[in-house]
């Protein structure tokens, strides 16, 4: 939503232009595409799903624009090989941390692909200055509660963001009626989705004309469902070895001020930029604490890191 950011970089197009005499000669055929797309490097149109569905929400695929537009982000997204091949070493590692949130606080499991489309699973912040892994304004987050402050912006903490991404999906679907409404809702904003309801006298997402990045924003993520769940069918071929791994962590509560982080960590085993690594909404080098809140420092086990 305009409020929680924009797709920027996780938008990425990458287009192939070139296609040689002999790859347009030598197509496919129906029967030997789905050999070609995996073992061969030519470029391809993909065939459709024959039934795609957000949530358990289907999509309507009989309808030609919809098609044209799901074609649109599967080519975009499957062409696109270096972050395609990133998404899933990234997902490997946080969507064993993602997923068991997202059923804790009610949300579908296919709202990690929504995390994916915002910022590509890591803790990054857009030009407008959306942060954390769900990309929330900083108005946002503070209206849902996150401390967000030259110390700490819980906006980068992952089971927090989660639990207020989760509260304002579930208040969007509760709103829209759809968990597709309440995807785009998080691109476009209540007010905004409302708004075209209303000049356009319809409801749902796909009758809807919205601006290209809203109109994208559902599609893209259906794509990276669709890929993420499919890999060796849109051609991504990896070991588990290449995959990014979880590392294992205990937590440490801290209810004091801290002079300096870098200090702290070291009885630790760690240092400052791997105290940093697994605990991203530390935003300065120390802790003003005053009033004794409680936080929660993730630690690495020992083993993992060599100083």
């Amino acid at each position: 939503m305009n409020m929680l950011g924009k797709i920027g970089l996780a938008t990425g197009i990458f287009i192939v232009c070139a296609v040689s005499i002999n790859a347009v000669q030598n197509a496919p055929t129906d029967e030997n595409l789905e050999e070609k797309l995996v073992n061969d490097y030519n470029v391809y149109a993909l065939p459709l799903p024959e039934k795609m569905d957000f949530a358990g929400e289907p999509v309507p695929l009989e309808n030609p624009d919809i098609r044209e537009r799901m074609d649109r982000e599967l080519l975009v997204n499957t062409y696109w090989q270096s972050n395609g091949l990133l998404l899933f070493k990234r997902a490997n590692k946080y969507f064993p941390l993602i997923e068991p949130l997202l059923k804790k606080y009610g949300l579908p499991d296919d709202f990690k692909y929504l995390a994916v489309a915002e910022s590509g699973l890591e803790y990054t912040s857009s030009p407008v200055g959306a942060s954390g892994i769900w990309h929330f304004m900083k108005a946002t987050g503070s209206e849902y509660g996150l401390e967000i402050n030259e110390y700490v912006d819980e906006r980068y903490d992952l089971e927090k963001a989660t639990m207020v991404a989760a509260e304002y999906l579930k208040k969007s679907k509760a709103k829209f009626g759809t968990w597709t409404m309440a995807a785009a809702s998080y691109n476009a904003g209540v007010a905004g989705m409302n708004k075209q309801m209303d000049r356009q006298n319809t409801t749902g997402y796909y009758n809807l004309l919205l601006n290209d990045e809203t109109s994208r924003y559902v599609f893209r993520i259906l794509a990276l469902k669709e890929i993420m769940t499919n890999p060796k069918k849109y051609g991504f071929n990896f070991r588990e070895k290449d995959l990014y791994q979880p590392i294992p962590t205990y937590k440490v509560k801290v209810n004091t001020p801290v002079d300096d982080w870098a200090e702290w960590s070291k009885p630790y085993g760690i240092n400052y930029k791997i105290l940093k690594l697994h605990n991203p909404w530390l935003r300065d080098t120390y802790l003003k604490n005053a009033s004794g809140k409680e936080y929660y420092v993730e630690i690495p086990e020992k083993g993992y890191y060599t100083l």
